[in-house]
């Protein structure tokens, strides 16, 4: 075999190599543009349906879901246009999405459960974003509702996410989606202490929340509810705005306890009764 023909070969192949790909250079840098200016025109779209959103007032949690399913359609769009111009036929796109589909459906059945259910949230709104929810064992102020997952912060401020699926299908507690709520204390008074001045500390006390509801059928409750061994217990229901219910919550409480000792209230102590029998 001759060195030079050899050479010669390998020289015509790479310049067959370097011709065909200048040939396909502009489609290329063509569809490079395309995806690019397709990214960009995608951020702007997302951009100008929030502002529509906004001027709309639509629902934070709609917008959200709206904004992240319109985002996945048109990367898939795109991605398909850029494709096309690589020409790769349309056709066996549609056909190569269509088996991925069914494979990734398969392969991910609970995140199509968990897409379902974030569908189910969006329209019966059991909760939405910035309710304060309990479900599936765990509760905190909903800080977003994406394709698949509910996110919450709970209290203590750790991130826990939750699967739609889940979150759509088990019991869920809302806490503030009523305009009012009720806090309910139980107290106890000892029976030598007379249960009329009792109470009449007990609405002293909660008279100096300005949050607390002295009106109508939300008035303050306070009666009698059981006689244990020890004591007499007094149920205290106390009605406020849902937002004010924590503020209310221990204001109460604190209040009464230092209205029961500026009115010398006598509250019941644990304690047991020897009595010895001399035979």
């Amino acid at each position: 075999m001759n060195p030079l023909e050899d050479i010669s070969s390998i020289g015509d192949f790479f310049y067959g190599v370097w011709i065909n790909f200048l040939s396909v250079l502009p489609t290329i840098l063509f569809a490079i543009a395309i995806l690019i200016i397709g990214m960009l025109l995608s951020k702007l779209t997302i951009k100008l349906m929030s502002k529509a959103l906004e001027k709309t007032k639509a629902d934070i949690t709609i917008a959200k879901f709206l904004k992240s399913a319109v985002q996945i359609v048109l990367y898939v769009l795109i991605i398909t246009v850029v494709l096309s111009i690589l020409g790769v036929p349309t056709a066996s796109i549609i056909a190569v999405i269509g088996t991925a589909g069914v494979a990734i459906g398969l392969a991910l059945q609970n995140s199509l459960s968990n897409l379902a259910g974030g569908f189910l949230i969006l329209f019966s709104k059991p909760f939405r974003v910035g309710s304060y929810i309990k479900t599936n064992g765990e509760e905190g102020t909903v800080d977003c509702i994406n394709i698949l997952y509910t996110r919450l912060i709970t209290y203590d401020n750790r991130v826990v996410y939750i699967p739609n699926g889940m979150a759509a299908n088990a019991v869920c507690i809302n806490y503030n989606e009523m305009d009012f709520r009720r806090i309910d204390h139980t107290l106890s008074i000892s029976y030598e202490e007379d249960f009329e001045r009792a109470r009449a500390s007990v609405l002293k006390a909660l008279e100096k929340d300005k949050q607390v509801i002295f009106a109508g059928d939300k008035a303050p409750f306070v009666m009698i509810s059981c006689q244990n061994t020890s004591g007499i217990d007094i149920t205290v229901r106390v009605w406020c705005k849902t937002e004010n219910y924590w503020d209310v919550y221990y204001n109460s409480i604190n209040n009464i306890r230092r209205q029961f000792i500026e009115d010398n209230i006598s509250v019941p102590y644990n304690q047991l009764d020897v009595h010895i029998k001399n035979d």
